[in-house]
């Protein structure tokens, strides 16, 4: 599957366009078919686009059921690239918002970690990680440290 994402950044901007819409194909054109994921949901990894288009047709859906819109910003963007492999980390926060409504629902922040590879002149994620810090006196994660 290639997605015309000549550029990392093209990766980038299509994953926040295609969770903005909603659109499960979108979204996992540009993962490669053999991606592994780490945090994803309550699962440890996740291995293989068949198994991550699980769980983001269960994400995409849950937000329609609610009437939920996420808007996505990408900031403190690294990327390094040679000719066939990427490596990107950055902070990506999603905000929620009910339907039309310009009210801000809620907000998370995570850090993500993604490699890439480029396959038939496009990039494609490889591996995804994303994080929360842990607050050592709770144990839970920190959702919106900045």
């Amino acid at each position: 599957m290639t997605n015309g994402a000549g550029l990392v950044q093209d990766v980038l901007e299509t994953y926040k366009c295609a969770v903005y819409e909603s659109n499960v194909e979108k979204f996992l054109s540009i993962y490669a078919a053999d991606v592994h994921i780490y945090d994803c949901w309550g699962n440890w990894e996740c291995k293989g686009i068949s198994l991550w288009k699980e769980s983001v047709t269960e994400w995409f859906n849950g937000l329609k059921e609610d009437n939920y819109v996420l808007k996505v910003d990408v900031n403190d963007v690294t990327i390094e690239e040679n000719t066939n492999v990427a490596f990107v980390h950055c902070a990506v926060t999603y905000s929620a918002f009910r339907g039309d409504s310009e009210e801000k629902h809620r907000q998370m922040t995570n850090r993500f970690t993604f490699g890439l590879k480029k396959v038939n002149g496009s990039w494609l994620i490889t591996h995804e990680h994303s994080s929360l810090p842990i607050d050592m006196q709770t144990g839970k994660g920190i959702f919106n440290l900045k």
